[in-house]
């Protein structure tokens, strides 16, 4: 998982609310288990009309925002079934961070585990935020200093720590779980000496 510590982008705006996940990446695409490739298909019906020609005025379609690496969404995103090409999606199209005033429980735990920086902001301050995406201005996520910057501005997000330590060193549940192999190794050493008879075919 690629580590995240800071972003600097212009933000695409997507003022809908309840946006679920068949939305984010529509369930005809679930047929890999690859994390790469499904970012040309993301908010697939929202994107391309029924010949499969890219919609003009959808904002992820248009220029500077194709390359954004911000998304300012509206309430509850993230809703429905728990997906986890949802935020595969998002991340193989170039989006790393998604800030919105509310998430589904299990989207926004499974942003943290593949590499996404979900954060949780008051509707005022998606207001204050969307107009720097209006204006086509970058903005700064700081994860370390938990910030955001816009202009002379200043937001503080707050985020659980654990998840946060994931983040800026790139761990995910793999990760997790061989940063303990030493503790495993010595462990079944002790296990070995003392009942050697478990490990005997």
């Amino acid at each position: 998982m690629q580590k995240f510590k800071t972003i600097k982008s212009i933000p695409a705006y997507l003022p809908i609310v309840n946006i679920d996940t068949d939305m984010i990446i529509p369930k005809q695409f679930l047929k890999t288990i690859k994390r790469t490739g499904l970012g040309k298909n993301l908010f697939y019906e929202m994107r391309y009309n029924e010949k499969g020609t890219p919609i003009d005025d959808f904002i992820l379609n248009a220029s500077p925002f194709n390359d954004s690496k911000i998304l300012i969404a509206g309430k509850n995103f993230g809703c429905g079934s728990s997906r986890e090409h949802a935020p595969w999606a998002l991340l193989d199209f170039g989006i790393t961070c998604v800030i919105s005033s509310s998430y589904a429980d299990i989207f926004y735990n499974n942003c943290f585990k593949n590499g996404i920086l979900p954060i949780v902001l008051p509707e005022a301050k998606i207001k204050e935020l969307s107009e720097y995406s209006k204006r086509k201005e970058e903005i700064i996520v700081n994860l370390e200093k938990q910030k955001i910057t816009f202009g002379n501005n200043e937001i503080d997000f707050e985020i659980d720590q654990f998840k946060k330590k994931c983040l800026i060193e790139g761990l995910d549940d793999i990760a997790l779980s061989l940063e303990k192999n030493p503790k495993i190794t010595e462990f079944e050493k002790k296990l070995s000496s003392n009942r050697p008879w478990i490990f005997n075919d």
